[in-house]
């Protein structure tokens, strides 16, 4: 499999995209004026107590207070797919015993603050590198669950016992690290153990709701986390971030040297492989589907619905038949979409009803292989009798859109407008209203075009009874500015 990584710089936003034999993977956006907050340490102040939550809210110096469970701060918050290796998940004590109104705490970043709700805080510090993560609050080696080869395991255990001695730090082993030579391995420890040394330091001397610890920007992020044998390229349009992401690579990842080029051709680089509108495709709701079928993605509050629809396609013998192939590539597309537009929560996925009870198993495995290559941990339930899949995928980050776009102001998010009739007809009720009230010669109402034109056309003889009813005259002005819903009744 072909995957490059291309990296756009502007002045005042970052994207980063991963492509995959000449596709569009996963898209990745950090603007100067908000930058994400994961994985940043602070020194917060305990602001309320929230004993029915088991939680606190603590003060770290963003616009909104941030969230502080009982059990992030009794046990750590382990990586992804890593194993416990003795974190039990036994009694979590009241959160007033653990911490009172006042005290200084510090604390990481987990999730960034997502639509209303402030920043997901652990009191378990932990710093990656490129292939370890340090825990400097808890004495263990744990390894990730990814690495399933046992004699690997076994090998980074004892690669990495020694070099650890009696250092009262904990580690867990990365993905990135499996087939990794010792002497890689032991870069990390002592790069690592250097960064904690600063860490403590600003610690000792930061302020309430000072950043002591800051995560990487999005490019060196990126390849610290992605990037490995398997990248053929790294390409960076900036010749500046060319020069930081080159230094990087080549103090964490000599071998791989040889992979970044600077790219200064005259065509935007998000245009070579149609990264640009592979992004504006994945902020409308449908993805049409090569059969001639399409999904439908709809992000809630709550959770994310994707729909499966036959859409044109007919197939070439029977309906079970044509059900069973549509599934199948809606569940390697829905796969790519969740990834790309970096849904999290709750997902259900809604395919068509499937009688052959193979072809639902073949389904399910078709969108187990497409999420296989995602970074994200993700959950998937056995199909209901519905034909319903449930599922999670893990959450830290703002999903493209809710990122890229904001609600519409006309219709304040809902996606549908009132007509331009229920409009007329709450018009109508309003100027009853208005002259029960007060007293007026005349009325003036101003509405948008659309509205007035139907009332002045559909509704002229309700118009004229209602004048009639109220004796007085009713003038319509039409606002080019006016949304389909506003309007303003004016008493001269």
């Amino acid at each position: 499999m072909s995957e490059e990584i291309l990296i756009n710089v502007t002045p005042r936003e970052t994207r980063v995209g991963v492509v995959e034999n000449g596709m569009l993977q996963e898209v990745h956006v950090e603007r100067a004026s908000r930058r994400g907050y994961v994985g940043n340490i602070y020194k917060g102040r305990v602001q309320r107590v929230m004993p029915g939550m088991q939680a606190v809210f603590v003060e770290i110096g963003l616009e909104r207070a941030a969230f502080l469970h009982a059990s992030d701060i009794v046990r750590p918050t382990l990586p992804e797919g890593v194993e416990p290796n003795g974190h039990g998940n036994g009694h979590v004590p009241s959160i007033s015993e653990l911490v009172h109104e006042g005290q200084e705490i510090v604390v990481q970043v987990v999730k960034d603050p997502i639509s209303t709700k402030g920043a997901r805080l652990s009191a378990h510090l932990s710093i990656p590198s490129r292939y370890l993560v340090l825990l400097p609050h808890a004495k263990t080696l744990g390894i990730s669950a990814r690495i399933e080869d046992e004699v690997e395991r076994q090998r980074l255990k004892d690669v990495l016992t020694p070099l650890i001695g009696e250092n009262p730090l904990g580690y867990i082993v990365r993905t990135n690290a499996e087939g990794q030579s010792a002497e890689s391995l032991a870069f990390d420890v002592t790069y690592l153990g250097k960064v904690w040394r600063v860490v403590q330091e600003n610690i000792a001397r930061a302020k309430v709701g000072e950043r002591v610890y800051e995560e990487l920007s999005l490019p060196l992020r990126s390849l610290r986390d992605s990037l490995n044998e398997g990248i053929e390229k790294v390409r960076v349009d900036s010749r500046e971030t060319f020069e930081k992401v080159v230094k990087f690579v080549h103090k964490f990842m000599p071998s791989l040297d040889d992979r970044v080029e600077h790219y200064d051709g005259e065509r935007p680089i998000f245009d070579l492989y149609g990264a640009e509108d592979e992004m504006q495709r994945a902020l409308r709701k449908e993805v049409p589907l090569k059969s001639g079928g399409y999904l439908i993605v709809d992000q809630t509050e709550a959770m994310t619905t994707i729909d499966v629809n036959t859409g044109g396609y007919v197939g070439s013998r029977n309906l079970e038949e044509t059900v069973y192939r549509t599934n199948l590539e809606a569940a390697q597309a829905a796969a790519r979409q969740l990834r790309l537009r970096n849904l999290g929560g709750i997902i259900i996925i809604d395919f068509i009803d499937m009688v052959d009870e193979e072809h639902r198993r073949q389904v399910l495995r078709m969108l187990e292989k497409g999420l296989a290559r995602d970074h994200a941990k993700t959950t998937v339930y056995p199909m209901s009798a519905l034909g319903l899949v449930e599922m999670t995928r893990k959450r830290t980050t703002e999903s493209l859109e809710r990122q890229l776009c904001e609600p519409c102001p006309v219709c304040a998010g809902r996606g549908t407008m009132k007509t331009a009739e229920t409009v007329t007809y709450e018009i109508f009720r309003e100027i009853t209203r208005a002259v029960r009230q007060f007293n007026a010669e005349k009325l003036l109402v101003m509405a948008s075009p659309n509205v007035v034109n139907r009332i002045l056309e559909d509704e002229s003889i309700a118009v004229a009874e209602l004048e009639e009813f109220i004796s007085k005259s009713i003038r319509f002005q039409a606002e080019e500015h006016y949304s389909q819903e506003q309007f303003d009744v004016v008493l001269l």
